[in-house]
């Protein structure tokens, strides 16, 4: 199978398992001709989304006893609807930051399709999860001193090394929107987003709507260093005006009905 039939592979590797209640990456290597690393690509991707459990040299079904109810699919499906804009923004040979957050995780599956992508980011989670990519992309890592709180690298050292590169698009998360001032968190190191914002030509905030208004203290990017804001349809047209009066372009994607994987 060719790279265009990942997700079917991926479908048929879940219908095996289910038939035979263990498979192995030598035997699916075997089945669909292509390389062991591709199958266990395939298998970490399947991993993640809940839907088998890695095992040495291959993969078993999750026990019935550890299959849990998702989050909220209502959350979900803003989350992918933001992600899709996000992805369709992106083109092929861009230079990419992604900051650390479950938002900006959600636009990484997205990028299967594109060739080329330079991407940095100063998170192992994301950094993970575009290991998991076929069309793997030129990974970047700003090394730095570990912030638990936020689960990622900060400080001096992660600048610096920011500062020697320069980037076409910076995708940031946010805690909370202050719609007079910018993008809020509760993390105290603010100082490496704002670094990414310096050497990003556009920096894109993915932030769902319910965030806006949110009373957090800390201001991490003021509304002179974003470019655009892509949130749900949740967000009411006062608190779009405000924010595109301070420069900042506003998409709105669609989140209000099931959206189809890519």
């Amino acid at each position: 199978m060719t790279k265009r039939n990942t997700q079917q592979r991926r479908h048929t590797i879940v219908r095996q398992l289910n038939e035979q209640g263990e498979v192995t990456v030598e035997q699916l290597a075997g089945l669909f001709q292509t390389s062991e690393v591709t199958i266990r690509k395939d298998l970490a991707a399947l991993e993640k989304n809940g839907l088998l459990l890695r095992r040495y040299g291959g993969a078993v079904p999750i026990p019935s006893e550890m299959v849990v109810e998702s989050e909220s699919q209502k959350v979900s499906n803003q989350k992918l609807a933001i992600a899709r804009c996000a992805a369709a923004r992106i083109r092929d040979h861009n230079r990419l930051i992604i900051d650390s957050g479950s938002t900006t995780r959600a636009l990484i599956p997205l990028l299967g399709k594109r060739h080329g992508l330079v991407v940095m980011t100063n998170a192992l989670s994301v950094a993970n999860a575009l290991r998991d990519l076929e069309n793997e992309p030129t990974l970047l890592m700003t090394g730095g001193t570990w912030d638990p709180h936020s689960e990622a690298f900060q400080g001096q050292v992660a600048e610096q090394v920011l500062r020697s590169y320069d980037f076409d698009q910076l995708f940031i998360g946010a805690d909370g929107i202050d719609l007079e001032r910018g993008t809020t968190t509760f993390n105290e190191l603010v100082g490496l987003s704002r670094v990414m914002a310096e050497v990003a030509r556009e920096v894109i905030v993915m932030v769902e709507s319910e965030k806006l208004g949110r009373k957090i203290p800390n201001l991490e990017l003021p509304w002179a260093q974003v470019d655009t804001l892509i949130t749900d349809d949740g967000i009411d047209e006062a608190s779009r005006a405000q924010i595109e009066r301070s420069g900042v372009t506003v998409i709105c994607a669609q989140s209000n009905k099931q959206l189809s994987g890519e």
